[in-house]
């Protein structure tokens, strides 16, 4: 189902429909620009832009399979992602206005994804599965000058660059368990020397960013409700792993924020905010204050969220 008709459905038709509600008071530095979140339709979740005022929605990617775990560029033109498809998994750009998207393929029998920007904005970061282990990975935009970096304790995804290109942040999953044990977890960029930043059990949400000052880390834990009766939250900590501040604090489990990531400005954070099976996007200062609404609840589920510089 397209968007629109989700937002129809859900009574929001129409500009006013796009307006923010009254507000209720690897990520790289640069002005805020767009937001791009996946959406499910029915040929697989494709990738939507919107301003962070809720107006000028697009959808940028119409593929057959799903477009997922997109990431910006560090100018802001072109959105980078994880292609899904029945033949596997791939990297692939498309345009940040939408438009052809390019494919690099991997070695055969890999399923590769979770691309992220690397500073200089010529290099990914990614994950390969290859059977056995997933892997985080390092090569360039034309998919050459592969090197393999760690694959973490247990599995690894979701690699995020430092601001400053030195380190990067991964979500380690703890004896092949994605469902009980994710830790989020900071590498040199030759997986020499790593630091666990939060306990297993804090079960964290894949999706994580750092602040584009690179003083501390976005993330959610309790993501996948291990903890019944609990909520998810989102929280920041330092990259040293000190300083654990929570930004939300829901309660109860029927009402959630799942981080998307921080705005190029340094200055808020876009969340998924989940309310008794309703959800909108929605953004807070870094300190959780100041929340506005990008996209108002509805049966609409944007997920994979990240900002843009344009």
């Amino acid at each position: 189902m397209r968007l629109t008709h989700l937002l129809a459905a859900a009574g929001l038709t129409g500009v006013a429909a796009l307006a923010p509600a009254a507000p209720a008071l690897a990520t790289f530095p640069g002005h805020s620009g767009r937001l791009v979140f996946g959406v499910p339709s029915d040929h697989g979740v494709q990738l939507h832009t919107v301003r962070p005022n809720g107006q000028d929605l697009r959808q940028v990617t119409s593929v057959e399979g799903d477009a997922i775990q997109p990431d910006w560029s560090p100018d802001g033109r072109t959105i980078v992602f994880e292609l899904d498809t029945e033949d596997g998994a791939n990297v692939a750009f498309v345009p940040a206005d939408g438009g052809p998207i390019r494919v690099l393929p991997g070695p055969a029998g890999t399923f590769e994804g979770q691309p992220s920007y690397m500073p200089d904005g010529g290099h990914l970061l990614f994950t390969q599965f290859n059977g056995e282990e997933e892997a985080t990975w390092i090569m360039g935009l034309d998919g050459s000058d592969r090197h393999r970096i760690t694959a973490g304790p247990g599995d690894a995804t979701d690699p995020n660059a430092a601001p400053d290109g030195r380190a990067f942040s991964y979500v380690g999953v703890h004896d092949h368990n994605w469902e009980v044990e994710q830790a989020v977890i900071t590498s040199t960029l030759d997986g020499a020397h790593q630091l666990q930043l939060t306990p297993f059990d804090a079960e964290v949400a894949i999706k994580h960013d750092w602040a584009p000052d690179g003083s501390r880390i976005v993330f959610t834990d309790n993501a996948d409700f291990v903890h019944q009766g609990q909520s998810a939250n989102v929280g920041t900590i330092r990259p040293d792993g000190t300083g654990t501040r929570y930004l939300t604090h829901y309660t109860g489990g029927e009402v959630n924020g799942f981080v998307g990531g921080y705005s190029p400005s340094g200055r808020r954070i876009v969340f998924r905010h989940e309310d008794h099976g309703m959800y909108a996007l929605r953004t807070m200062r870094t300190d959780g204050t100041h929340v506005r609404t990008v996209l108002p609840l509805s049966p609409l589920r944007p997920r994979y969220i990240d900002w843009g510089s344009r």
